[in-house]
């Protein structure tokens, strides 16, 4: 038989964490698009020694607003997911057990 300890603060560390981690999934393909649209310009700029500032800025700008409209649908599905799965599963067991409603079973 095993006896099961419930940790509020190891509970909110692992939330925290987990919300991190999907932040940093969600953000790296945005930011690695405009590392790599920057990096183009920028060789680009140097090979023709062209030294226009908006020539950086607004492919990037657009780079990124397509790939958050090609990555929208994914990005939704996946924040929906946490957040469901953040109040079905983590919430009702961490408020019961916060306030001392052992006997609450959480929804299933």
């Amino acid at each position: 038989m095993f006896l099961v300890v419930f940790d509020p603060v190891q509970q909110a560390i692992d939330v925290v964490q987990s919300a991190l981690m999907l932040t940093v999934i969600l953000a790296t393909p945005i930011l690695a698009i405009g590392l790599v649209v920057g990096l183009i310009v920028a060789i680009f700029q140097t090979a023709t020694s062209i030294q226009e500032q908006t020539l950086a800025f607004i492919p990037k700008m657009f780079a990124v607003a397509a790939l958050l409209v090609l990555l929208f649908p994914w990005m939704a599905r996946s924040l929906l997911s946490y957040t469901d799965d953040l109040w079905t599963n983590k919430m009702p067991v961490f408020l019961t057990r916060s306030f001392g409603l052992e006997d609450v079973t959480p929804p299933q």
